[in-house]
């Protein structure tokens, strides 16, 4: 049985309404600690850790590590926030409704800002589950990784639309626990 636990960073130390997908932005060091404890409290004993390579989530999992010594810890690229280009650390109102619209509207393959396509972002989440080894294992993500896990989950690798797109994240310093006996891996 595999066991996947989705772990959202901290509060990111940036202004609210600001995209910031692939910014390296530090997270609240007192969110941090709080989250780090009560995650340690939550996860079995000999849980793997894996983390996005982004500042704000190996704040959590170096968290976790020191609660954890014995448990080693992973960085994986494939476990970072979807990339926005141009539009990183611009807020959503400055992006502008011409530009939002525009992704919207081909929403699985337009790059936003010129960064990462829907498509590519869900491919790549997809390709780490596909890693998920038996036994607990715990990312620590972002919301967008999340979100594209759930699709994935619910056996879909593909977007046509926005609508699509899972509208709920779960808070800052929070998880899911998702049991994962029938994923199917790709031969």
């Amino acid at each position: 049985m595999r066991t996947l636990w989705l772990v959202r960073h901290a509060t990111p130390l940036i202004a609210p309404g600001t995209c910031y997908g692939s910014l390296d932005v530090a997270a609240d060091a007192a969110h941090t600690a709080t989250a780090a404890d009560a995650l340690n409290l939550a996860l079995p004993a000999g849980a793997m850790l894996v983390s996005s390579p982004l500042r704000r989530c190996r704040q959590l999992a170096t968290a976790l590590s020191h609660r954890r010594p014995t448990v080693p810890m992973r960085h994986d690229p494939r476990l970072a926030e979807m990339h926005f280009g141009s539009w990183e650390g611009r807020t959503w109102q400055d992006i502008g409704m011409p530009a939002l619209d525009a992704w919207t509207a081909d929403f699985a393959d337009h790059a936003p800002g010129g960064g990462e396509t829907v498509q590519g972002f869900i491919e790549r989440v997809a390709s780490a589950m596909d890693d998920v080894p038996e036994g607990d294992t715990a990312w620590i993500t972002h919301a967008g990784v999340v979100r594209a896990t759930a699709l994935i989950v619910a056996g879909r690798r593909k977007v046509t639309s926005a609508g699509e797109w899972p509208s709920r994240a779960i808070a800052f310093g929070s998880w899911l626990r998702l049991s994962l006996p029938e994923l199917n891996r790709p031969a």
